[in-house]
């Protein structure tokens, strides 16, 4: 059930109109999840913030897939996982890394078993990871740093799936054919 408004750049707030805008300028469409979160200033800018800044990190386009996927199928999110499918593949992920992902295990890549590791411990353990966590991150090539990269790619991230899952976001037909639910992944 849709509990807010999808608005648009004509219907939203005036303090999200300028972001809405630059984003449907940027992807060539206005994401549900940020039609959603236009319904209030402060969550559209602060996330849109916030994205620019993860996006604009150390981690390649697959490593930020990787990570974004664990995290929606982490948190049981349908459109983040729908939406985080679709640009895995279309980054060059192979699609069995991305079912992988969805269906709940590791990926096969020794490196991004260890970044989708990391984030499912980060969220499952509420950032209480264990010594080996971080060695196992740090043991596959990231850096200490990185980690603290890690939590910004989850906080992103745990913005987009809070807000679908609790407005009931609808997923887009550019979505649709990734679509997933939690019961899937369960039956994996």
């Amino acid at each position: 059930m849709q509990r807010f408004t999808l608005q648009t750049t004509e219907s939203a707030p005036e303090k999200s109109r300028p972001t809405l805008k630059a984003l449907e300028e940027k992807f060539g469409f206005l994401p549900n999840v940020m039609a959603t979160m236009a319904n209030n200033p402060v969550l559209l800018n602060g996330f849109v913030s916030s994205f620019g800044s993860f996006h604009g990190g150390s981690f390649d386009e697959i490593e930020k897939q990787v990570l974004l996927l664990t995290n929606a199928v982490t948190i049981k999110c349908p459109w983040t996982v729908a939406a985080h499918s679709t640009f895995a593949i279309e980054d060059g992920i192979a699609e069995s890394e991305v079912k992988a992902i969805r269906d709940g295990r590791l990926p096969t890549d020794p490196k991004y078993a260890a970044l989708s590791a990391l984030t499912r411990a980060l969220i499952e353990n509420k950032g209480n990871v264990s010594d080996a966590d971080i060695d196992a991150f740090t043991s596959a090539g990231y850096s200490k740093a990185q980690i603290l990269e890690v939590v910004t790619g989850v906080g992103v991230s745990t913005m987009a799936a809070t807000t679908t899952n609790m407005a009931g976001t609808p997923i887009e037909e550019r979505f649709q054919p990734q679509a997933w639910s939690p019961a899937a992944a369960i039956a994996a």
